[in-house]
């Protein structure tokens, strides 16, 4: 028999959502052919067979979330081998019952022994040196933190006592109560801070409704967290004025009107990021304990809004490509990004990053770094403002932007001279073409 295991699909994944199976028990696959698809933070994403035979079981359902990298998620038999008893898999958004771990993600052999226990009561008694350990599914456990509840207090209605969702919907406030004068513990040193619950900061219970975090939200939440502290950053702001800039898009467009590109700002300003980069290649780097990395290439990476979150899609190599080019590329990737069919290597890595909120009226912003970057451009609205031109007032076209940079990579004098490299093709965008 050879299982078949959850599969990383990134180097960042830990867990995944099983969306849909495309075989059933019974069913003959060879390797190559798609049996699964997968749902990650950031995409969705077809599991293909890489051995041969028979599909014995199907160990996690359709809908299931929280599944382990590396946990068994289906099982075949080879020619000549002999199956073992066929178990169903359980109800769509419930989690296997016997043969997963208590943390969902189906254990090896001693951990499915441990949760057989015949009795109920004795799934809760067993010890782990720190206290009862509790049964329950990984979504039992989410809601459970989410809404305060104590799961030691609860009697689980899944396989062999198993604490599963409809156990725990339902209890908010089920919490132990804090002993009077205690006082909360610190997290460990190095740890992010516990946040607290909606009612112990004064909510009403009731008063909201919580919608559970997806993968991409929670991939998020981390990765943002984790580079807004660690990483010491610092922005700088300058206007640049773009009406030279709305002329050559008009121009380049009448140009390539018969091939059915239209130049965005956006991909103009993809490419003068990128010849900046160039010119000034200390801000194309990234900072490691080894040293500073200086990369080769103008990878840069375009922030794309989609449902529940967002994604940073990458234009490779974007100092070698024409207009054009790069905008094809642009329109392809956040088309496939608000569908989530990309794959990591198209969102992952990238050696700087653009931002841009021009289009819903933000005159000026600062974003967070995406790490391992070491610099990323927020672009704001164009807008019509006065302005001095030798010496007269005069009203021009005038666009905000803001460098965050990584101080231990970019500083202050690297992100100035960026800047005004920037700042120079975007106002005289003939010299890009140079």
């Amino acid at each position: 028999m050879t299982d078949i295991l959850m599969p990383a699909l990134s180097p960042t994944m830990e867990e995944g959502t099983l969306a849909k199976w495309h075989v059933k028990v019974g069913d003959k696959v060879s390797s190559g052919d798609v049996i699964a698809e997968i749902e990650t933070d950031k995409a969705t994403m077809e599991v293909e067979a890489v051995d041969e035979g028979e599909v014995t079981e199907l160990l996690v359902p359709e809908g299931t979330e929280g599944v382990k990298v590396n946990a068994p998620i289906a099982r075949l038999k080879g020619e000549g081998e002999t199956a073992a008893p066929a178990q169903p898999p359980s109800p769509k958004g419930e989690e296997p019952g016997p043969r997963s771990s208590p943390s969902g993600g189906g254990g090896p052999p001693k951990a499915v022994e441990a949760a057989a226990t015949p009795e109920p009561q004795k799934a809760a008694a067993l010890s782990s040196g720190r206290g009862p350990r509790i049964f329950a599914s990984p979504l039992a456990r989410r809601i459970a933190e989410q809404n305060g509840v104590d799961l030691s207090a609860i009697q689980g209605s899944g396989p062999h006592g198993r604490i599963i969702r409809r156990d725990v919907e339902g209890k908010a406030g089920t919490a132990p109560a804090a002993k009077p004068g205690a006082a909360p513990a610190a997290a460990p040193r190095g740890e992010p801070r516990q946040v607290q619950s909606l009612e112990q900061m004064g909510i009403k219970p009731g008063s909201y409704d919580l919608v559970p975090l997806d993968g991409m939200r929670k991939v998020i939440a981390r990765r943002l967290t984790d580079s807004f502290r660690d990483v010491p950053h610092f922005p700088l702001t300058i206007d640049l004025e773009i009406d030279g800039l709305l002329e050559a898009r008009g121009r380049i467009n009448a140009l390539l009107d018969e091939d059915g590109v239209k130049v965005s700002v956006n991909d103009l300003v993809i490419k003068a990021a990128a010849m900046a980069l160039k010119r000034v290649p200390e801000a194309n780097a990234s900072f490691t304990p080894e040293g500073i990395a200086m990369h080769h290439h103008a990878d840069v990476a375009m922030a794309v809004a989609i449902d529940g979150g967002l994604i940073t899609p990458i234009i490779f190599a974007a100092e070698t490509k024409s207009l054009a080019q790069i905008s094809r590329e642009a329109k392809d990737l956040a088309a496939r990004a608000r569908e989530r069919k990309l794959k990591p290597e198209e969102f992952q890595g990238g050696t700087f990053s653009v931002s841009n909120l021009g289009m819903f009226g933000i005159k000026s912003f600062a974003s967070i770094i995406n790490e391992p970057q070491g610099a990323i451009l927020s672009v704001g609205a164009g807008e019509q403002r006065p302005v001095v031109r030798h010496g007269q007032l005069a009203v021009g076209t005038v666009m905000s932007v803001t460098l965050t940079c990584d101080h231990r990579v970019v500083d202050g004098a690297i992100g100035a001279r960026w800047l005004q490299a920037f700042k120079a093709f975007v106002e005289d965008p003939v010299t890009m073409l140079a």
